[in-house]
């Protein structure tokens, strides 16, 4: 069950690279900003699902997609809910497929289907913030309105208020510029979200410098993960009192990817 992206994380889905990642004629169609290093790419997936591990998270390893490079983020083919998961529709089309993919391995996790995005709409998991009765969408290059009209429907059904806005240029996700570090934190960059976006919330804003700023993975009970050039922010949480789990996940920044990209969040307790 899911229903709160700043309680304690107890499952996950990730994709470990081992093919896939690396292997692809044009990088452009997928989004790919620079040819990432395999063995690094590698150590450093392995580094991440360490840390989870530790924290006490069951992490589920599964096999890239073959063709499909992208498969390595796993957070934006489905979005799990407290009724179940919601089959997305992805807005690259070089990444469609991939809800059909995990779909089928939420399926084979005993986790209930409760509603799919249907054409003409794309959502992105990515653009989907969980946070208690609220859940934050970014209406983005990916997530597209009749998505955000088809996702609002279903969230709403499950009580949640829906707050959307559009994500600026150059973050990919509203992931990208924000994530929940506590059952009622916000982290978010300055100078995206309206005054009262996060009315109800304790806030904390930090700088933009990378479309990953405000992209952290919370691993729940004070702690987050963080990626190592994302320094300003790990300082600022640091004096709040938060533990900083600080890793080198450069490789999928490469891939326009930020830590809680990696990772599909199944429940969290």
């Amino acid at each position: 069950m899911l229903r709160n992206e700043g309680d304690k994380l107890s499952r996950v889905i990730v994709c470990s690279p081992s093919i896939e990642y690396f292997n692809y004629k044009n990088r452009v169609l997928h989004n790919i900003t620079q040819p990432a290093d395999k063995n690094k790419a590698i150590d450093q997936h392995n580094n991440l699902k360490s840390i989870l591990e530790k924290s006490g998270c069951e992490v589920i390893d599964v096999p890239e997609l073959k063709d499909h490079p992208n498969s390595v983020f796993t957070r934006d083919a489905c979005l799990c809910t407290p009724a179940g998961y919601i089959k997305l529709r992805m807005g690259l089309k070089t990444r469609v497929g991939e809800d059909i993919w995990v779909s089928q391995i939420l399926n084979s996790i005993q986790e209930p289907e409760y509603a799919s995005i249907k054409e003409p709409g794309t959502v992105e998991g990515g653009d989907i913030i969980l946070a208690g009765s609220v859940a934050f969408v970014g209406l983005s290059k990916r997530t597209n309105k009749e998505g955000i009209k088809q996702i609002s429907s279903f969230l709403n059904a499950l009580g949640y208020q829906v707050r959307t806005i559009p994500v600026p240029s150059p973050y990919l996700h509203i992931g990208g510029a924000m994530s929940v570090i506590g059952p009622e934190k916000i982290l978010y960059c300055k100078n995206v979200f309206p005054d009262n976006f996060f009315n109800g919330f304790n806030k904390i804003e930090v700088p933009f410098n990378t479309f990953v700023s405000g992209n952290v993975i919370c691993v729940g009970n004070n702690e987050i993960i963080a990626d190592i050039s994302n320094m300003e922010v790990i300082n600022k949480l640091k004096n709040t009192g938060i533990y900083i789990h600080t890793i080198d996940l450069s490789e999928f920044i490469k891939g326009t990817g930020g830590p809680s990209c990696l990772i599909m969040p199944v429940e969290r307790k």
